[in-house]
């Protein structure tokens, strides 16, 4: 499991990329890169991290859930992810 600052730093970088979201995309449009740096990084989409948003583990995430491969496992077995069955044949 992630420390809890690291989730933390996570949470605070998609917030910074939204309240940013518009300003951003204003200066690209108008080609002032130097506002544009004056800016603060973590507002920068491609800082963002894909993690589980249960154990916040940076790897083996599945998009479509938002977990992590371990939990997804889990939760499949157990029956809680309605529509997912294990594959049999």
């Amino acid at each position: 499991m992630a420390k809890e600052s690291v989730k933390a730093r996570e949470r605070k970088r998609a917030r910074m990329v939204v309240k940013y979201a518009p300003k951003r995309a204003e200066l690209k449009a108008l080609g002032d890169y130097s506002a544009l740096d004056k800016l603060p990084r973590s507002s920068s989409k491609v800082r963002m991290h894909n993690r589980c948003q249960l154990t916040g583990r940076p790897k083996g995430y599945m998009r479509q859930f938002g977990i992590s491969r371990n939990l997804f496992r889990k939760f499949a077995l157990e029956g809680k992810i309605p529509g997912v069955t294990k594959a049999s044949w």
